[in-house]
């Protein structure tokens, strides 16, 4: 019999360490750069570069057919094409994300939904930026009308989407033909929540 791990060593301790002093480096549309200098617990002082995001959602859009669906857009960064879940940024930190992901759906794949529930939430990269993104299942999948407003343009009007089951997915993931963060965060943790619902 193994021993059970103590629940408080599961969970995020959130709190910041002293910030003695603070600047923004660089601010761009999307995002900010600031330099931190921190005080850890022994009094030693280092200085830390901090991307400023206002965080975005994710949609893992399941069919009646229990097939996801799948968005393939060019991403410069890392110079390539990805598989990728519907998402976008909120158009401000204190936008309901619940909604961004309804508009964001509507908006990439003139989708709606009957359900929605929360998946998982992702710190995307903690060591150098504040970035969240909250990700969501949505079903009960009906086509919807473009919004009011809304146009496709640069990487968005080249993108195209596809169908795959969760387990084509999934097999994707782990065979590593697939690396978006979002896309194996929230299709990963669709599949462990019904490995545990089955449990």
């Amino acid at each position: 019999m193994t021993d059970q791990a103590d629940p408080a060593l599961l969970a995020d301790e959130v709190g910041s360490w002293p910030v003695i002093e603070s600047a923004v480096k660089y601010q761009a549309t999307i995002v900010n750069v600031r330099e931190d200098e921190i005080e850890a617990p022994d009094g030693e002082r280092h200085r830390r570069d901090v991307i400023e995001h206002r965080g975005a959602v994710a949609v893992v859009a399941l069919d009646a057919d229990d097939r996801i669906l799948l968005l393939h857009q060019y991403r410069h960064p890392v110079a390539a094409q990805l598989v990728e879940l519907p998402a976008g940024l909120l158009d401000t930190a204190h936008e309901d994300q619940l909604e961004t992901a309804k508009r964001e759906l509507a908006e990439e794949a003139l989708l709606a939904a009957e359900r929605w529930s929360e998946l998982v939430n992702v710190a995307t990269s903690p060591g150098i930026s504040d970035e969240r993104v909250r990700i969501y299942l949505a079903e009960g999948l009906s086509q919807t009308d473009m919004p009011d407003g809304f146009t496709p343009h640069g990487e968005e009007a080249s993108m195209t989407t596809s169908w795959a089951s969760l387990d084509e997915v999934v097999t994707a993931i782990m065979d590593q033909r697939v690396c978006d963060g979002l896309l194996i965060a929230g299709v990963l943790a669709l599949y462990a929540k019904r490995v545990h619902t089955m449990q």
